[in-house]
């Protein structure tokens, strides 16, 4: 203790002002109402009463961007529905995170080479802080993304100067790449052609 030793009654303890936002940060995360596919049902089973995601301070889930500090994108994203997910992470007050959850939302999944419709990967359209691999996920996976979510916040530095956040964002920019037998229109129209003629019922 040095100089503080019987300085101070019982019952009180000493901090920064920087650890004790980031404790209460970590201590409510709320995130936001919001699934996409199937993965959103793990996600429903995580804020159940058998793993009981409220015990971390997550289980408030909003209805709406503008109170949510956590955005759980649980499910394929489509590219009609991109503009839509980045519409609601622009609406979310900083500082806001985001946990990819599932294999599709990750990098496209099983629809990554023939899904024309399909982000591949949802850190195209907004940053992602924390990967949840998986098809799909435990909820006890998702729990684990949330906890490495509270790591981040814990040592996050926004009242100190010229100190960035200690834990680095990934980030990946770029064009989706089609495969080689999409990217050219004439080698796509036979590919829909081949495609077509393998669906046709085969007579009796």
């Amino acid at each position: 203790m040095g100089w503080l030793e019987g300085r101070m009654e019982e019952g009180f303890i000493t901090t920064t002002l920087e650890q004790a936002i980031n404790w209460a940060r970590e201590s409510s995360m709320w995130p936001m109402t919001f699934g996409l596919a199937c993965c959103a049902i793990e996600m429903m089973a995580a804020g159940a009463s058998k793993y009981d995601l409220d015990r971390f301070g997550a289980g408030a889930f909003r209805a709406t961007p503008r109170q949510a500090d956590l955005m759980i994108v649980a499910g394929t994203v489509n590219f009609k529905m991109a503009s839509r997910v980045r519409r609601l992470y622009n609406q979310m007050p900083d500082p806001k995170f985001v946990i990819a959850m599932g294999a599709c939302t990750c990098g496209g999944g099983p629809y990554y080479k023939y899904g024309y419709n399909v982000v591949k990967g949802v850190d195209l359209v907004v940053p992602v802080d924390v990967y949840v691999p998986g098809c799909p996920p435990r909820p006890e996976a998702l729990l684990e993304g949330l906890m490495r979510i509270q790591d981040k916040v814990k040592g996050m530095k926004y009242l100190t100067k010229n100190q960035p956040i200690e834990v680095p964002i990934p980030s990946r920019t770029g064009y989706v790449h089609l495969p080689p037998e999409l990217a050219d229109p004439e080698k796509a129209n036979e590919f829909a052609k081949r495609n077509k003629e393998r669906a046709a019922p085969a007579k009796a």
